[in-house]
């Protein structure tokens, strides 16, 4: 076993919390491993001013990290969930996920209203593709607008852009103790969440024994169940947040059991569909359910949707 050991994560308020938790959490399994954290700046931080599906997507938040995973620089990385592309790099691989949070997004609204309260044209700001379609669906008439910065910065927002509301994951919220802004959580009916959403990931060296062995300890069966079969609905889909794609999974017993939502830009054609399968399987559920919306209507959809980023981007 390592004597000390590092732990690579973005420099975020809510990433160092992550990171904090983790190093928590293997003091008490190791007393004598020396755990110490380094803030890494990702390409994701440096942009801040343009939604992320026009740059490249969520993989910005992680590229740097993974590269001084791959060579050494750090024992392992933590990250949000959510944040992870649907592929890793070859050499890496999830070590470890721990018991995830909330799954549901929170709305924090300036004058405390509710989703269905809000006045008709009310200003959201988000910058996810995902929560920007489903709320154009519920609501044609919202004005969204574009919101980054980490989430103190996105709750100041509401007063310095004047908008009317905001839509946040509920998993940092709670991990930050801002709990008294949320004015309502958001049904998974009404906003489906995020691939990964509320799990932390935490990411290792296929080839580094040792760190395997020192991470497992941390990791939650059901939530990492519900977890693959979300990424591998996501992988069959070649998503990531530039397109407009939702999933939860679920475990019970010997079920896993998968939602998922696929839409085009406008919120105007959302489908989704239901899976259940065999826990000892659940890639094949994701990748089933993936196979079944593609086939009723999903294919035409992305199709649309990659055609129209990248006319964006080209422009």
């Amino acid at each position: 076993m390592p004597g000390s050991i590092k732990i690579g994560t973005r420099g975020s308020p809510l990433a160092l919390w992550q990171a904090r938790w983790v190093k928590d959490a293997l003091h008490r399994a190791n007393p004598g491993v020396h755990v110490e954290i380094v803030p890494i700046k990702t390409t994701g931080d440096k942009i801040r001013d343009v939604p992320l599906a026009r740059v490249g997507g969520k993989g910005l938040f992680v590229k740097e990290i993974e590269e001084a995973l791959l060579k050494g620089r750090i024992d392992l990385a933590v990250h949000s969930m959510k944040d992870m592309p649907a592929r890793l790099p070859e050499g890496l691989k999830i070590g470890a996920v721990p018991e995830r949070e909330s799954v549901q997004d929170v709305l924090i609204s300036r004058s405390g209203k509710t989703l269905a309260r809000l006045a008709r044209g009310a200003r959201i700001g988000t910058s996810s593709l995902r929560r920007t379609v489903q709320l154009k669906h519920r609501r044609p008439d919202f004005r969204i607008l574009p919101l980054r910065g980490n989430l103190d910065t996105r709750i100041r927002k509401l007063q310095t852009e004047a908008l009317d509301a905001i839509v946040v994951a509920a998993a940092g919220v709670k991990r930050m103790n801002l709990e008294a802004h949320i004015d309502e959580y958001l049904d998974v009916s009404v906003m489906l969440p995020a691939v990964g959403q509320g799990a932390l990931c935490i990411e290792i060296r296929e080839a580094d024994a040792d760190i395997t062995a020192l991470v497992g300890g941390l990791n939650h069966p059901s939530t990492t169940l519900a977890v693959s079969a979300e990424r591998a609905f996501l992988k069959r889909l070649e998503g990531s947040c530039q397109v407009p794609v939702a999933a939860l999974g679920t475990v019970a017993g010997d079920t896993v059991s998968l939602r998922g939502l696929i839409a085009d830009l406008e919120g105007r054609r959302l489908l989704q569909g239901d899976l259940s399968g065999d826990r000892d399987a659940p890639e094949q559920v994701g990748i089933d359910l993936a196979d079944r919306l593609l086939a009723t209507g999903g294919r035409e959809i992305l199709e649309t949707v990659f055609a129209q980023m990248n006319g964006e981007n080209e422009g």
